[in-house]
């Protein structure tokens, strides 16, 4: 029998979390992960990227976390492979609750992978109200309430039809902001958003995090009509970001990864000038150790690189995993990243670094496997 026949558990929890690439979300992931652990369930987690090689699949491992990662595409292009990687879990951890992330880039998710669930698999999914995160910083750019560089308007399309089809409209990384920009930005994301449930969180600081925690476990999704979205303006917006995966082969004397991630991104976002990131993560693996990993992540290129794992002693050698998003053209991607991993930083001496693999590319038009419309909604 193969993993993927193998029936879940009777109405299995599913909780998902959205948004867009650096609101925080495998953070989340995490830390709901972790709430439920506490609760007495089994936690299965499912990540989700178009290419392969995911820093995010990399951290929950090292947290100890049951984790499928489904590469490629999107969840909505991917759906039966969505539901394989739940069988996977199953398989081996038999989860009450399945976390899933998807990929940063993605819309649409309640026509085509929440609806979809239900109407076929409800039997063995009770899927909790969509949470779609937003970087707060990120949200004053968009709406001027900053000033900052931004997004393309093709690229921001997807990110406020995010935030259109949430149920629960989560701003995250409120230790950021003081209380008065805190205020404005919810005025004005309700004001951009009528009707929506939003709350307020900072998983670093634990605020809020109760709020939003039972608001999910508390509640199922129900019907509504499903959004209206234009899938060529979408695909323009996905193609406008560049997407970067590789792998980097690092040894020398002992060195301190910690040190080497954070002055590696830093000299990413230099090389990358003009180019808007939305994200660039890595880890470091020693090739020595207990699993343990040191992670870094820089969510905008106005911001600076924070370790969000660390290592506690030197290194001798391991390997890097590095996943970057931004709007530029890949093959310049590609150029900064080798360029950076051929020059080490020299308060490293004796480092050497290799590039051994690297994957450079826009991400497809989106083709759902299935989309629910208005047509054939299920009943509230």
């Amino acid at each position: 029998m193969s993993a993927a026949s193998i029936p879940v558990p009777l109405a299995a929890r599913y909780f998902m979390i959205g948004g867009f690439l650096g609101a925080g979300k495998t953070t989340a992931v995490a830390a709901l992960a972790q709430r439920l652990v506490r609760d007495g369930l089994r936690v299965g987690l499912i990540t989700n990227d178009q290419g392969s090689e995911l820093v995010d699949t990399a951290m929950l491992r090292a947290r100890g976390f049951a984790t499928e990662e489904i590469a490629g595409g999107c969840f909505c292009c991917r759906f039966n492979s969505l539901v394989d990687a739940a069988g996977k879990l199953d398989a081996t951890t038999r989860p009450d609750a399945f976390v899933a992330e998807p990929v940063g880039s993605c819309t649409d998710l309640v026509a085509t992978v929440t609806y979809p669930l239900r109407r076929i698999y409800g039997d063995r999914f009770r899927v909790a109200p969509l949470s779609v995160l937003v970087d707060p910083v990120r949200a004053e750019q968009v709406f001027g309430l900053a000033p900052a560089r931004k997004f393309s308007d093709k690229v921001l399309y997807i990110w406020r039809k995010q935030a259109e089809e949430a149920d629960l409209l989560v701003i995250t990384k409120t230790d950021l902001l003081d209380e008065a920009r805190l205020e404005r930005l919810r005025a004005r994301l309700a004001e951009e958003f009528p009707g929506k449930d939003i709350v307020a969180v900072s998983v670093r600081t634990g605020a809020g995090v109760e709020v939003w925690f039972e608001r999910v476990l508390g509640g199922e999704q129900v019907s509504r009509p499903v959004m209206a979205v234009d899938y060529d303006l979408y695909a323009e917006g996905e193609a406008l970001l560049g997407w970067l995966n590789a792998t980097v082969a690092v040894s020398g004397p002992a060195f301190d990864a910690n040190a080497l991630l954070r002055a590696l991104a830093d000299d990413l976002r230099q090389r990358l000038g003009d180019a808007e990131i939305a994200h660039l993560k890595m880890t470091f693996s020693p090739d020595e150790g207990l699993g343990d990993i040191a992670a870094v992540s820089l969510v905008r290129s106005d911001y600076v690189p924070e370790l969000s794992l660390t290592l506690d002693g030197p290194a001798d050698s391991g390997q890097l995993i590095l996943n970057l998003r931004a709007e530029a053209d890949p093959v310049d991607l590609r150029a900064a990243v080798e360029a950076a991993v051929a020059a080490p930083p020299q308060r490293l001496p004796g480092l050497t670094a290799r590039l051994e693999h690297a994957e450079q590319f826009r991400p497809g038009r989106p083709t759902p496997t299935h989309r629910v419309t208005n047509a054939d909604l299920l009943p509230a």
